[in-house]
């Protein structure tokens, strides 16, 4: 999957369709989220998508990729999210495992939201 493709893919992991979404995440997936129960397995996170409203607007930025092994992708970035006037910022990791031919599914993901500092 070339860069581009990874990018369209993660952002649609915040906009798609809870079908989409399901379809994504594969059976295996851990995840951690800044909100409790803040560890996941993945049909624990595709059944909390199915109850939250989707991202209206995504803009990721500070993007790295990277390709440990043959069939295995890694992406860091910041996210910033809305929807009408609720809006949500993270730097987060996804990994990806390869499946079949156009086949990929998400295996670990993670959000950390910084602290605000009090300066």
């Amino acid at each position: 999957m070339d860069d581009n493709r990874v990018w369209s893919f993660e952002e649609s992991l915040w906009t798609a369709s809870p079908e989409h979404y399901e379809e994504s995440i594969d059976d295996e997936c851990l995840m951690v989220l800044p909100e409790p129960p803040f560890v996941m397995s993945g049909q624990q996170a595709i059944e909390a998508v199915k109850k939250t409203p989707r991202w209206e607007k995504v803009e990721i930025s500070e993007r790295q990729v990277a390709r440990p092994q043959e069939g295995l992708i890694v992406v860091a970035y910041h996210v910033e999210a809305s929807r009408g006037e609720e809006q949500y910022a993270a730097y987060c990791t996804s990994t990806y495992r390869w499946l079949s031919h156009e086949n990929w599914r998400v295996v670990q993901h993670q959000q950390m939201v910084p602290l605000k500092s009090n300066g």
